[in-house]
């Protein structure tokens, strides 16, 4: 095991789950009103290893690493890149007359 002094540079990702007990909605319907989840602080997410729920500092980090991550999966979907030959002739290389592409044909 390697000696570590410090906190680490990178945050590490926790995988993280619905609540069981409230179904991700972080209410419980009661008798008459609905009660703020306990087993989850009220924010519908647990971690997915053991259950338990976050500290809510380290659940605001979480969920943002996880918000971050759907950005820019939306990002690569909404502008997908072009592999294979076709690449080729999409991409400008600017070695024609002008600065045009030239594709060599």
């Amino acid at each position: 095991m390697m000696k570590k002094h410090g906190p680490a540079f990178k945050k590490e990702v926790i995988e993280l789950a619905q609540c069981p007990a409230c179904k991700g909605k972080a209410v419980i319907s009661g008798v008459f009103h609905q009660l703020a989840c306990v087993q989850c602080n009220a924010s519908g997410w647990v971690t997915a290893a053991t259950g338990e729920a976050l500290a809510l500092h380290e659940l605001v980090t979480q969920l943002s690493m996880m918000l971050q991550a759907a950005h820019r999966q939306i990002q690569e979907l909404k502008h997908p890149r072009t592999i294979g030959p076709g690449a080729i002739y999409q991409a400008p290389n600017r070695r024609g007359a002008g600065g045009t592409n030239y594709t060599g044909d």
